[in-house]
């Protein structure tokens, strides 16, 4: 085949770019809000100066930003552009998006300070006029790069009087609905969010824009004047007055912020929002994985060198350094927590109040943790409102249990037999009584079932059983049908007439059963093959109580049933256990039959009696 026709030597194409099409994926796609165009253009000007001064270290640093008539107009003076820096500009438009390490190596090149960014400002404009004079070759004439949003634009020279001074201002017209974007107070608005961090001489108008050194920065005359001041700042920034404030300075990864506590609880599936700045400008206020998931009860601020962003420049990169930096802040957290355990407990009684979830989070994974808290972290149990080190010190053995429901089952039985028991049942908590001897060795722990409820309790002496042996034998007949045995003993408090006891295991196999009894023949097979030694629930009649007396002495076997189902109703609800179908049948069929029985006897309504004439 002839050279001149091989594939390999038909000369290239080159894409070209649609502008329209190029800026409808800027605003639906990489950015959030049209806002960020006032953040690249603050970070063009940013980055020229910067590169400027690496080259003139005492070279002036202003930007000046000034809204009127539906336009904007942007100076700074930095670097500044030759008429071949435009054209190589414009030859390589959108480099800086094509790699992710080209970002940041572009973005140091003055060269590559437009792109992406500049057109960014087509989502709020209809014309762009960037005029700029080179600091790197002064004799080079001023030129002028002029844009419009069908895709066109021109390139020109200027005189040198046009713009005498090295720098680059960059001029907005309003887009038709966009005019709000120009407006001055939202310029100055957007210009303080941003840049309020800048290290250079921002200004909108007369009104300056950056505040600096940053709060963390400052000096205090005493860590109490520090203190208030950073509130004041979260509040303005936040909306909320912090219950403290934490330090976060990592010199090595060039951070410096703070972190806010926040004065409420918050569910640990709620993603806080972090402020990040990046170089003094903001990069995002939704910093989502700057923390570990556990430090949820904080929201952060802070600027740093060393972070990646992604190519919108909105939030960060998540590579080895943030993670690196992510684990560190959060040791930052953790040795505040143990710093407030060891000299300030009624700051730290304050945060548990609000905030015990999030550090039990900790603690699941953390021993140290666990173990500097252990004297402050609260828990429900029987004794009151505990911490589990305190409660290990008045109970050889810590009961707990898996679930609310069983915890309520068991409480007032359990306090009143001397069984200290933890209410396991909430976020973390059984994790965390499971953990104890790992942090406090000899400590016993056990879960709580009810072999071991029922074997603190009294017995009944064998002649009082026996006596009541035909009330019994009615009573476990009329619950047998429910998965439920029915037993008798002795026990406090006596207001107490009946417990009901089950653990998992016997609601496993109550579940199994009436799974059986929907089933098909196969599957009614299969299932009563699984059937084991599991326990049944239990329904436990207080000896002790009067009511139970009355009703044992009973002799009509159909009032004795009616009775028995309403104590298992009565002690379903006293356990605030969910109802079953079943359950609620029962409750419903238990009243009538008690009304029918407290009224057995009396006439109807409108019947006459014997004395009136009736039979």
């Amino acid at each position: 085949m002839d050279s001149q026709t091989s594939p390999s030597s038909q000369p290239p194409h080159t894409f070209q770019v649609d502008l329209r099409g190029l800026v409808d994926l800027l605003s639906h796609h990489l950015y959030s809000s049209p806002k960020v165009y006032l953040r690249e253009l603050l970070q063009n000007a940013v980055d020229a100066i910067t590169a400027r001064r690496a080259e003139e270290p005492d070279a002036p640093a202003r930007v000046r930003l000034f809204a009127a008539d539906g336009g904007l107009r942007v100076e700074d003076s930095g670097i500044g552009l030759t008429e071949a820096d435009v054209h190589d500009l414009l030859a390589t438009i959108g480099r800086s998006s094509k790699r992710a390490e080209g970002l940041q190596d572009v973005r140091s090149d003055f060269l590559g300070q437009f792109g992406i960014g500049l057109l960014a400002c087509f989502v709020v404009a209809e014309r762009i006029r960037v005029v700029s004079r080179s600091a790197r070759t002064p004799d080079a004439p001023p030129v002028e790069w002029t844009a419009h949003d069908d895709g066109s634009y021109t390139v020109r020279t200027l005189p040198h009087e046009e713009r005498p001074e090295p720098g680059t201002t960059v001029h907005l017209v309003a887009r038709a609905g966009a005019g709000e974007w120009l407006a001055e107070p939202r310029v100055l608005a957007l210009a303080r969010d941003f840049g309020s961090l800048l290290p250079y001489d921002v200004r909108v108008g007369d009104e300056a824009v950056t505040d600096l050194p940053a709060p963390w920065n400052r000096s205090y005359p005493s860590p109490a004047n520090r203190r208030v001041a950073l509130a004041r700042h979260c509040h303005g920034l936040f909306g909320f007055t912090p219950l403290d404030s934490v330090e976060l300075d990592l010199p090595v990864a060039g951070v410096r912020g703070v972190a806010y506590v926040l004065p409420s609880a918050v569910s640990p599936a709620q993603r806080a929002g972090h402020r990040v700045h990046l170089k003094g400008m903001l990069l995002t206020e939704r910093g989502e994985q700057l923390l570990p998931d556990w430090a949820f009860f904080v929201r952060c601020v802070l600027d740093t060198d060393s972070l990646r962003p992604t190519a919108s420049r909105e939030s960060l990169y998540e590579d080895e350094t943030l993670a690196a930096v992510r684990e560190a802040l959060g040791e930052r957290i953790r040795s505040w927590l143990t710093g407030l355990a060891a000299g300030d407990p009624q700051r730290l009684a304050a945060f548990l109040e609000v905030h015990h979830l999030g550090v039990k989070s900790l603690a699941r994974h953390d021993e140290e943790m666990l173990r500097t808290m252990l004297p402050w972290l609260p828990f429900e149990t029987t004794d009151g409102r505990l911490s589990l080190e305190e409660f290990a010190q008045r109970h050889p053995v810590v009961h707990f249990t898996r679930t609310v429901e069983e915890y309520r089952q068991v409480a007032p039985i359990a306090s009143a037999q001397g069984i200290g028991v933890v209410n396991g049942g909430y976020t973390y908590d059984s994790e965390l009584v499971e953990a104890l001897p790992s942090v406090r060795p000899g400590t016993v722990v056990a879960e709580l079932d009810a072999d071991t409820v029922t074997a603190h309790l009294d017995t009944v002496a064998a002649a009082d059983e026996l006596a009541l042996a035909g009330f019994l034998a009615a009573a476990r007949a009329k619950l047998d049908p429910l998965g439920c045995d029915v037993v008798l003993r002795a026990f406090h408090p006596l207001s107490v007439p009946a417990l009901h006891l089950d653990d998992r295991g016997a609601r496993h196999e109550q579940a199994r059963a009436q799974a059986e009894a929907q089933a098909d023949d196969l599957w009614a097979g299969i299932l009563g093959s699984l059937r084991g030694s599991a326990p049944r629930a239990r329904l436990v009649l207080n000896h002790l109580n009067p009511l139970i007396r009355r009703i044992s002495s009973l002799n009509d076997p159909e009032l004795i049933g009616t009775a028995t189902e309403s104590l298992y109703g009565q002690a379903l609800l006293m356990a605030q256990r969910p109802l079953r179908p079943a359950d609620s049948a029962l409750l419903n069929r238990a009243f009538i039959g008690l009304l029918e029985w407290a009224t057995h006897g009396e006439p109807a309504h409108g019947e006459p009696t014997e004395e009136q004439g009736g039979h």
